[in-house]
């Protein structure tokens, strides 16, 4: 018997100070001022910020038509001389201007693609489609100044540190749901959300001998249940080396309660499975979302005493 063997991704260079970083908004709409402290962090990084034409057009809840949108998205694939595209915000958007896309440039000079929650339907098609890395961070509306930044540092940190190339090492707290383990193995995933929505379609995650990250915002705990439940029976589980739960956010509840929590239901989904299980981990739709480099590959250890993720 053979087994089928997995491609690694392409990562792409590194940052270095002079580059250029591209701002766009694939999804929801965004104003200058809600940028201008991002920008003034990333010029502090000695990176040179070129914002998309479009960025702050406005079409109903979106920044600009999707024809805009993508617009602006296929000119940084192409521009040769921007070393990262950023996502400003997420939303929802992205998933209408997935399949308009020509990723030929970017393919033959990859760059990193940054940004997470709406952005998780690129990191999943590029993973998917083409075997490149791809950066799940902090987005530039996240960035703001003042006291707001406090319990924000260590993610700004760790998006700076994911694009100039510094090794990732987190240690994560234990959690009573987590089950002890080591993996190695490339991490893919995002928004649970979003790669529920995938299933089936071209961008539709990959995750045979993957360690599995998944987070959400903002969902009734039956719908967390009905999409765990949807990815086990599509058999994403079935071959992952391990799973990391990150924020499970500001979820709902009906007037009769569902009877469990978000991490309970994840925990349940996989309960028949061996693969070390880690809840908690400091990255999604919270103040402290760690940067997470999909494609790249990573350790992951769970003890009784905590969890360790650290990238090779």
């Amino acid at each position: 018997m053979t087994t089928k063997k997995v491609a690694l991704c392409i990562r792409p260079p590194f940052l270095k100070k002079g580059d250029k970083v591209g701002f766009v908004a694939p999804a929801r709409k965004v104003q200058m001022k809600e940028l201008a402290e991002a920008i003034r962090v990333y010029n502090s990084w000695g990176l040179e910020v070129v914002c998309a034409p479009n960025l702050f057009e406005a079409s109903h809840q979106f920044s600009g038509t999707d024809e805009e949108r993508t617009s602006d998205l296929q000119q940084m694939l192409d521009h040769p001389e921007i070393s990262a595209i950023v996502c400003v915000r997420g939303g929802y958007g992205t998933l209408r201007i997935i399949d308009q896309l020509d990723f030929t440039g970017f393919c033959a000079h990859p760059k990193w693609m940054v940004g997470f929650s709406d952005v998780t339907v690129l990191h999943s098609h590029i993973h998917t489609q083409y075997h490149i890395a791809t950066l799940h961070a902090m987005m530039p509306l996240n960035i703001v100044s003042g006291d707001a930044m406090l319990t924000k540092k260590k993610a700004l940190q760790s998006l700076k540190d994911g694009l100039f190339g510094k090794p990732l090492h987190y240690k994560i707290p234990t959690h009573p749901l987590n089950r002890p383990g080591l993996a190695t193995g490339v991490v893919v995933g995002g928004n649970l959300s979003l790669l529920y929505a995938l299933q089936g379609s071209d961008s539709d995650i990959d995750t045979r001998d993957k360690i599995l990250f998944i987070e959400d915002l903002d969902e009734y705990l039956y719908h967390i249940d009905r999409m765990a439940l949807s990815l086990l029976r599509a058999g994403k589980f079935n071959d992952i080396k391990g799973l990391i739960v990150g924020g499970m956010t500001e979820m709902r509840d009906n007037k009769i309660p569902f009877g469990k929590t978000a991490p309970g239901i994840i925990a349940e989904a996989v309960a028949s499975y061996k693969f070390p299980v880690c809840f908690d981990m400091p990255a999604g739709h919270q103040n402290d979302n760690r940067a997470l480099i999909l494609g790249g590959t990573a350790t992951l250890e769970v003890t009784a005493k905590g969890s360790s993720l650290n990238y090779l």
